[in-house]
């Protein structure tokens, strides 16, 4: 069924309680790991139903955050979660404790025990009302960043329309458009600084009442951290500091002479070459229809995979007003299909989209075929992340289909960019860190945090003066530090597994995918450290990974330089 066309019907969440509350009271009374086993997979086809309803409401709300109906729904989904998360609990609580665990794990997996555990103490009905509040002020931060209308250069436009001005060859445009975007956050400086003061106070007061000293502890809990601490995270981002800081410099410098500045600042950041950033070269129609073409050759489920999205209407990627920020990929469990949500704004970030969002897509797609316990078809989003930074690279042979004469300028800019996000990453997670460690913070005090964390991970940067950035509130362009709290190291780590993967491609890419296919098809059975060590890749947790990958990513760039 098109996208379009699927009904939404908002879910009877009462009528859901009740069923949920009878599932807990079979699984107490079932006598056999088979009932038991039978339950479970019924409770996930509650859920399935309930979550494809919540989700077609929040692709409908972020498409168009003016729509009044799909707000209204959206509001009434963000009320309902954390009773919908208590009345699971139970059930959770149930299975966990069965005297039947031993055999349940056999058949369903002990991951999924280990993952339930974890919810269960990151959970506690008498913190129902803060949750609410979280999920408005999460949902207000989106309609506040997607209210910009810009005016630039004679035009009104987004924050995502700006993007292409950022890469002007021109150097007072670059400027401009940057203090464009930053006039429109200074304009509401009050609002997003109260948003995230709200936020912070309030999953602080979360942990707290569940027994955690701060929102480091719980944050971890929630992203399912379930093979490595916090601690061991800051161990990774030492050895970016360490490791990968020192060639990010030489990146720039090299930068800086390509582009023929002396002293490069903040607005040079983005455009990469003298005459011009690679951009594709086409309209939008024309790159999804070489994204089409390019996953009918890449292999015959990558065919089926785009023929199926392309015939249901399974994407929305043209920027346009009163359209939420970013882009992403969901999953419409009741249909089996992936949706796919962007902001094309004609700069190479499109044909990214294509291919990294399209990367989830797929491997939810496959994991719908290999995995029958759902809650174990998406790894952790460390591996989710591996399968969308790694198909980046995947595609390689195809970019020329994107852009033509400017294809090397993309390749060379793709493996420097790779480079240069994960100390930002880093730098993204470290802050976090100190927010909800000092949940006192004032406004001033984050943004100085924020200042004193980017000369560690990005030590070249310069705003010269800039408004918005050059106060350290830069930060507040990251929607995930407002909706999605410590999901960013994941993408770190994740883009040194897809460096691993593009090192294997560059010396037999028919093994590269079938390492990378072996790796989807295990979706989330396992955690993203034995994911990782199951096809015999490294993790980024040990010790001298991050060195050899990105030197080795590294000294590829150096050999292929484009001027």
């Amino acid at each position: 069924m098109k996208f379009p066309d699927m009904p939404y019907n908002r879910p009877d969440y009462p009528q859901v309680y009740k069923d949920l509350e009878a599932l807990t009271t079979r699984l107490q009374a079932a006598s056999t790991m088979q009932e038991q086993a039978a339950i479970y997979k019924e409770q996930e086809e509650l859920l399935g139903h309930v979550s494809t309803q919540a989700t077609i409401c929040s692709i409908r709300n972020t498409v168009d955050t003016r729509d009044s109906f799909y707000e209204q729904e959206q509001a009434y989904h963000d009320e309902q979660a954390p009773l919908l998360e208590e009345k699971l609990q139970a059930f959770h609580k149930a299975l966990v404790e069965s005297p039947l665990r031993g055999e349940l794990e056999k058949e369903l997996g002990s991951l999924l025990f280990l993952n339930l555990e974890m919810e269960l103490k990151s959970f506690s009905p008498e913190i129902i009302p803060l949750m609410q509040e979280e999920n408005k002020l999460t949902t207000e931060y989106q309609k506040l960043y997607a209210s910009a209308r810009v005016p630039f250069m004679g035009k009104t436009v987004t924050i995502a329309q700006l993007g292409p001005y950022k890469e002007s060859t021109d150097r007072a445009t670059r400027r401009a458009a940057l203090e464009a975007e930053g006039g429109f956050f200074d304009e509401h400086r009050a609002q997003f600084d109260e948003l995230y003061d709200k936020l912070v106070k309030n999953r602080t007061q979360q942990a707290k009442a569940l027994g955690f000293e701060s929102f480091v502890e719980l944050g971890a809990l929630r992203r399912q951290r379930n093979c490595y601490t916090p601690a061991q995270a800051a161990g990774f981002r030492e050895q970016v500091v360490r490791d990968l800081v020192p060639l990010t410099l030489k990146l720039k410098e090299r930068q800086a002479k390509r582009i023929g500045v002396e002293d490069f600042k903040f607005h040079d950041n983005a455009l990469k070459f003298k005459d011009g950033s690679a951009t594709p070269q086409g309209t939008p129609e024309e790159i999804m229809a070489a994204g089409k073409k390019m996953y009918e050759e890449l292999s015959p489920e990558t065919a089926e995979f785009i023929h199926m999205m392309f015939d249901n209407d399974l994407f929305d990627v043209l920027a346009k007003d009163g359209k939420a920020p970013g882009g992403y990929c969901t999953g419409l469990t009741d249909y089996g299909y992936p949706f796919i949500f962007s902001n094309f704004n004609g700069t190479s970030g499109d044909v990214d989209v294509l291919t990294h969002e399209a990367g989830h897509a797929f491997a939810d797609y496959i994991a719908n075929k290999t995995v029958d316990i759902h809650a174990l078809r998406c790894p952790t989003m460390e591996g989710a992340e591996t399968h969308s930074m790694s198909m980046e690279f995947l595609t390689a042979p195809w970019h020329h289909l994107f852009f033509g004469p400017l294809t090397d300028k993309y390749e060379l800019s793709h493996a420097e960019d790779a480079l240069l996000f994960i100390p930002y990453g880093c730098l993204v997670d470290h802050f976090q860190e100190e927010m909800y460690r000092h949940p006192e913070y004032t406004p001033e005090e984050r943004n100085q945090t924020w200042l004193r964390l980017e000369k560690l991970y990005r030590p070249y940067i310069d705003f010269d003066n800039l408004p918005f950035y050059a106060r350290g509130a830069g930060w507040q362009r990251q929607l995930h530090i407002y909706l999605y709290p410590f999901y960013y190291i994941d993408y770190c780590m994740a883009q040194v597994m897809s460096l691993q993967v593009f090192a294997m491609a560059l010396e037999d890419s028919k093994a590269a995918w079938e390492k990378y296919m072996s790796f989807v098809r295990l979706g989330g059975t396992k955690t993203f450290v034995d994911l990782a060590h199951a096809v015999g890749l490294r993790s980024p947790l040990d010790e001298g990974c991050v060195k050899a990958v990105c030197e080795a990513t590294f000294q590829w760039t150096e050999a292929h330089l484009t001027e």
